[in-house]
């Protein structure tokens, strides 16, 4: 019997850097007064008021918020289900951070401790003038702003290795135990970085360096999405004195990360409006965008996720999955049996779907696919799980 031919959706998944898993977080992270519980606020409200979504606040600092897209609002107008499920984005309000917070200043240790509890950051840059909300610093300056934040999570990584090295430098340099001398080199490499001002995410490392990386966690490997928070007049005008000095300051630290301008302002009045028509109304006058939708698919984004969709009239929901998952595991995410007794992922891509109008024409357009366990899902997906149930049985999950 020929050998059987490799699954042609099969591709290799690369090394990540961080937890693996679909119940990752994002922390807000900024100096005091520069409007991270302001961005997180309007984030949670919009959520609570938006029609068709449940909402649900786990603690009173985290919440989590639906992922807009457009490809769930059609299939969820197409199928009209009787249950509807968006993918969600968790995020976590953290107290302001001072200037020595490594050190325990400003209860910075317990602060410290939530953002090494999440897993990417949405970095709060204050760049508006208020009289009214002081400034911890005594006046608005973001270049120092970010790198007050930069170094106090660069200085927590460097005591936590400085404490963790002792036994492993022993064991390796004394001992002679080969066995940890791995680690040893990957943490020495690590350390002289960041005491050479760099984070650790800025860094390149192979699979096994990754390895012993994803065992520590570092609070600098996660991935920043810088937030400018703008006053509503700079936001709408698209100008602030700042700008220009911020990006500098990004391109040299942390080159190639996300920048988002947005208005705390801007989003509170928006969200303070009875109806979608008025807050249509009031950003046609403005000619400016609420920024939320944007910074919530990024959030999700850098967090690694992907989801598919089932469909039909029970229920539409999106199922978050790593990216790179393969089709048993995304089965999985539906039910253990499913990815135990796992025989094929039948799949239409959601613009093959959209495009055709339905099942039935994009099995007719040869649009309707049958893959094996080799398949890596692909972002928006919908997918109908064959399995084998048990007792020789088969049955079909949409």
């Amino acid at each position: 019997m020929p050998p059987k031919k490799k699954d042609d959706g099969a591709k290799a998944a690369p090394a990540l850097l961080g937890r693996i898993g679909t119940n990752l977080k994002i922390g807000i992270v900024g100096l005091p007064n520069v409007g991270k519980s302001t961005f997180f606020n309007v984030l949670t409200k919009s959520a609570a008021t938006a029609e068709n979504f449940p909402f649900c606040t786990i603690d009173p600092n985290e919440s989590r918020v639906p992922v807009p897209d457009a490809r769930y609002d059609f299939l969820v107008q197409h199928y009209q289900p009787a249950s509807k499920v968006p993918a969600f984005l968790n995020v976590v309000d953290i107290a302001g951070l001072v200037k020595g917070a490594h050190e325990g200043k400003g209860l910075g240790n317990a602060f410290l401790s939530n953002i090494s509890a999440c897993d990417a950051i949405f970095h709060v840059i204050r760049a508006f003038s208020d009289e009214e909300v002081v400034h911890v610093e005594g006046d608005v300056d973001p270049q120092r702003d970010l790198s007050i934040i930069h170094d106090e999570l660069r200085l927590k990584d460097i005591e936590y290795l400085n404490k963790h090295m002792d036994n492993i430098e022993r064991a390796v340099l004394r001992g002679g135990d080969k066995s940890k001398k791995h680690e040893y080199d990957c943490l020495k490499k690590v350390r002289e970085a960041l005491e050479d001002k760099k984070w650790v995410r800025n860094l390149s490392f192979d699979a096994k360096e990754i390895d012993v990386l994803n065992m520590h966690l570092f609070i600098t490997a996660k991935p920043v999405i810088y937030l400018v928070n703008l006053s509503e007049k700079d936001y709408i005008r698209k100008k602030n004195k700042f700008l220009v000095k911020i990006k500098e300051w990004i391109d040299t630290n942390d080159p190639g990360a996300m920048v988002i301008l947005f208005s705390g302002q801007f989003e509170t009045n928006l969200l303070d409006l009875q109806s979608d028509e008025e807050r249509e109304a009031y950003m046609k006058e403005h000619n400016a965008q609420s920024a939320l939708e944007k910074i919530i698919v990024n959030g999700y984004k850098t967090l690694g996720l992907i989801y598919f969709f089932t469909g039909g009239k029970d229920e539409v929901k999106a199922w978050t999955i790593q990216r790179g998952t393969k089709a048993p595991q995304a089965a999985g995410r539906i039910h253990t049996d499913m990815e135990k007794g796992f025989i094929m992922a039948e799949t239409m891509a959601y613009a093959d779907f959209k495009e055709a109008g339905s099942e039935a024409a994009c099995k007719a357009a040869g649009k309707y696919k049958q893959k094996g366990r080799e398949y890596v899902v692909e972002d928006g997906d919908i997918l109908y799980i064959k399995f084998n149930a048990g007792a020789g049985l088969t049955a079909k999950k949409k």
